[in-house]
């Protein structure tokens, strides 16, 4: 029997973020599955859309004996704590010695983020790697699976047999990667060695908004990658990267495997690699405000509202989803008096605001400061907490189960939630930190979309997943906050002095 040992480890690193993701964030169970180990990793994994259970899946109809090891993951946030990195490191490593030991292996599969960046080793995937490396030697085939928003390094590409990355943003296609990188590691398999392997790394950084295969150019990008493996018969890859992880070889990537590899990545890069296209318009928060308040009042339907992203307080980007700017905005220009209770905003990471409102029992009124000024990429503190008087709309455990195409199946723990209302506005209050990515998260406190006029989320891209289809206008705007919707506003360090970071 093929023995196959799997193993995850998921960060996407904002260097210039205010939070470290130490232990404790890898284990809460709070925005993606707590830390698991051995047999419980297939059965807690599986059926969830993420890499793993897609590989798992696909697995067993090559019929390999699968070797579970260790699998981690943590909200984006700034860096992964040595103590962290060292205790998932040492897991998986032990593993694959004991495996090694006891019947052997015959690869590995890694589900892997490819931008998380540790306190003492900014390369945290091609650290891992060689790890392994130095444990297995160079011939076992090694086969990972990577986020479109990796960083990928010259280690990895050397070091792993073959890499593969996810083709959407928002990420519908995280099962299907695993299942992919499954066919990877079965053509290493049967050819006996490494496919010849071709890359390009593009010399500017690509802003997250624009990136959304929601959106051009990423759409037609995409369709070509996917023809163009039909057409050389390889399999190829591209991250536009996450361009806010201050190390050398943070920058976007396009590579690919196959005997004609080479050729593809060529014909590839020469389209994807334009710069003027990967630019786009972010909306300073008073006037994405006042667009979203025109709109909604042109909207001649019920049903489909105005959703805004709030963009620079992205939990998924290293934002703590508790700044206050947009919320400051809308307050300020009269929305929820304008539509009342038909303007909702969230997520509002703010525990003692949340408790407080359970104490405080349904139907009551509470005095809050909501929300935080916390440090931003400027040097600046982002907003101060919005001061008032709020209603006790709604009281939930901030257990949700989500249901749209992104991570559908996952079952999150956000802690004690709440609906909290002020001047018309209705602000969902969580405990836990989690992107706005899935309807469910607000349904989870009593707001409902479709009675909203409009809808602000705390999110980059992954929101048009389950809310742009059901949205009469998408707008994306900016309050100060961690993570910069552009990169050429970060006061980079140690980015390479060849790459730009403006296309």
């Amino acid at each position: 029997m093929t023995r196959i040992l799997i193993a995850g480890f998921q960060h996407e690193t904002n260097t210039f973020a205010p939070s470290l993701a130490d232990w404790a964030a890898f284990t809460r169970g709070d925005s993606f599955p707590a830390f698991v180990r051995g047999a419980a990793m297939p059965r807690q994994l599986g059926g969830i859309n993420i890499p793993v259970a897609g590989f798992i899946e696909a697995a067993r109809t090559h019929g390999w004996t699968l070797v579970p090891s260790a699998w981690a993951g943590a909200i984006p946030s700034s860096y992964v704590t040595r103590d962290a990195f060292e205790r998932i490191a040492e897991a998986i490593c032990d593993d694959v010695r004991e495996a090694k030991d006891r019947g052997g292996l015959d690869g590995i599969y890694l589900d892997l983020h490819g931008a998380a960046v540790a306190e003492h080793a900014l390369d945290s995937e091609g650290e891992l790697l060689a790890r392994l490396r130095a444990i297995v030697g160079p011939a076992l085939p090694v086969v990972t699976s990577l986020d479109l928003h990796a960083n990928v390094t010259r280690r990895m590409l050397e070091l792993a047999d073959a890499l593969v990355s996810y083709r959407t943003y928002p990420h519908v296609d995280m099962s299907d990667t695993g299942a992919l990188a499954a066919e990877l590691l079965a053509r290493r398999l049967k050819a006996g060695k490494k496919e010849p392997q071709h890359a390009r790394r593009f010399p500017y950084l690509i802003p997250l908004n624009a990136q959304s295969t929601f959106l051009e150019p990423g759409r037609s990008i995409y369709e070509e990658l996917k023809a163009l493996d039909r057409e050389f018969g390889c399999v190829l890859s591209f991250c536009p990267g996450f361009p806010a992880a201050d190390f050398d070889e943070c920058a976007p990537v396009l590579w690919g495997h196959g005997e004609r590899a080479e050729a593809a990545v060529e014909q590839l890069f020469a389209r994807a690699s334009q710069p003027a296209q990967w630019r786009i318009e972010v909306l300073p928060a008073r006037e994405a405000v006042a667009q979203a308040m025109n709109l909604a009042g042109s909207i001649a339907a019920a049903g489909k509202p105005v959703v805004l992203a709030d963009t620079q307080d992205n939990p998924g980007a290293g934002g703590d989803s508790n700044t206050t700017g947009m919320l400051h905005a809308l307050v300020a220009q009269g929305a929820g008096k304008r539509y009342p209770g038909q303007v909702a905003l969230g997520l509002i990471f703010d525990p003692a605001a949340a408790r407080a409102a359970h104490e405080a029992g349904l139907g009551s009124e509470i005095d809050l400061a909501l929300g935080k000024a916390v440090p931003t990429f400027t040097g600046q503190p982002s907003d101060p907490p919005v001061r008032g008087r709020y209603k006790v709309l709604a009281l939930a455990d901030g257990k949700c189960t989500l249901k749209g195409p992104m991570m559908t199946g996952l079952t999150v723990g956000l802690g004690l939630s709440a609906c909290l209302a002020i001047e018309g506005i209705r602000i969902a209050v969580t405990s836990g930190k989690k992107q706005l990515l899935d309807r469910e998260l607000l349904r989870m406190v009593g707001i409902h979309t479709e009675q909203m006029r409009i809808v602000v989320v705390k999110s980059s891209v992954h929101f048009r997943a389950d809310f742009q289809p059901h949205a009469s206008h998408v707008l994306v705007g900016k309050a100060a906050g961690p993570m910069a919707a552009d990169p050429g506003d970060l006061p980079w360090q140690r980015l390479s002095p060849s790459t730009r970071t403006r296309p």
